[in-house]
Order: structure tokens, then C-alpha cells, then sequence
């Protein structure tokens, strides 16, 4: 008994092993393997963006093959101190990130506006976020807002992203990310009546 190996201790090291063929396969150039290390990447992916990305299917599918672009180009990196799946979705969410600092740096905020922050609101999004009986009705109102406002709300509430780094990521001022939650927040309240329950 002492001298076995439990068996969750040997299936995980068989994983490890499974993904370090697979890894020194894609990098031998063998199309069988590039094919299964794409199709691992897209099931772990997908699920992650559709969460993340709230616009059209175009957008989940472009940030999809920039990610499996980025993954196959930095897989010589690769040094298997994670699992494939955890570093594969590292990448994911540097590039969602990219994507939300890009289109929020879009954004005209103006910062002359009177428009104060609600705190009374945000428990309550933070609430339905995490409600895993209301994801859907969130997914569907999250959809009609603006993109930008939408990125924002997921990016503070889903990603904890603080206001100062969402600020600093995205080139804005606190103060102007400030009234762009607030302004997203507003929105989000209003829209959430409008979507079926």
C-alpha cells in the first residue's frame, strides 16, 4: 500500500503527459495534432468568450482565432507548469482584455457631464451577475446595451476589475470610467425590465 500511486496523483500525470505529446506533436507539425489541439482549444475557449463578449457571434469568432493564433504562435513557451486548458485560457483573457480596452478607448466619455454614480445599483448588479438563475435574462440585457457599456459592466463585475485599473487599461481617467459605469449601469436597470423573464 505505501509504495502505490493514488489514482487521481496518476490520471493527472497522465493528462500532464497526454498534453506534452500533443504540445511536442503540434510543434513537429503533425496535422492530426495541430487538428486536436485546435478543436481542445475552441471547447475550452468558447465557453469563456460567450461569457465575456455579449455582442455578435462575429466578434466571439474573431477573438476565437486570435486566440488559437496567439496559443499555436507561443506554444514553443509552453513549459507545462499548468495544465494546456489553464494556459490556454490565460492567453483568452489577455485578449479579452485587448478587446475591452480597445473598444472602450473608442468610447467618448465626456467628462464634463453631470452625471453622478449610482451606488445603490451596483450591489444590485452584482447580485444578478451572480445569480446562476438569472445568467440568462443578464446575457440577454447585457446584449441590448451599447457594447461599450456592456464590456464595462462585465469587466468590473464578472472580471473584478478595479476602476483604477479599467482606467489605467483603457487610457481613461477614474473619474471618466466612473461616469461611463454609472451611465452603464443606469442603462442596464432600464433594460432589465424590458427583457422577458
Amino acid at each position: 500500500m505505501a509504495g502505490k500511486i493514488p489514482i487521481h496523483v496518476a490520471e493527472a500525470a497522465e493528462v500532464v503527459s497526454d498534453e506534452r505529446q500533443l504540445v511536442a506533436s503540434v510543434l513537429s507539425k503533425e496535422r492530426k495534432a495541430t487538428a486536436e489541439f485546435v478543436d481542445r482549444c475552441a471547447d475550452w475557449v468558447y465557453p469563456f468568450l460567450r461569457h465575456r463578449l455579449v455582442r455578435t457571434p462575429e466578434v466571439v469568432e474573431d477573438t476565437l482565432q486570435e486566440i488559437l493564433l496567439a496559443s499555436w504562435q507561443a506554444l514553443p513557451s509552453y513549459r507545462g507548469d499548468s495544465n494546456l486548458q489553464s494556459w490556454i485560457l490565460g492567453i483568452a483573457r489577455h485578449k479579452v482584455d485587448d478587446y475591452y480596452r480597445r473598444r472602450i478607448r473608442e468610447e467618448h466619455i465626456n467628462e464634463e457631464e453631470d452625471s453622478a454614480p449610482e451606488p445603490a445599483i451596483a450591489p444590485m448588479l452584482e447580485q444578478r451577475l451572480d445569480s446562476a438563475a438569472q445568467q440568462e435574462r443578464v446575457r440577454k440585457t447585457l446584449s441590448c446595451l451599447p457594447e461599450t457599456y456592456a464590456l464595462v459592466l462585465i469587466w468590473r463585475y464578472r472580471d473584478e476589475k478595479s476602476v483604477r485599473d479599467m482606467a489605467q487599461l483603457s487610457g481613461k481617467t477614474e473619474k471618466a470610467m466612473e461616469r461611463l459605469l454609472a451611465r452603464a449601469r443606469a442603462n442596464f436597470r432600464r433594460r432589465w425590465n424590458d427583457v422577458e423573464r
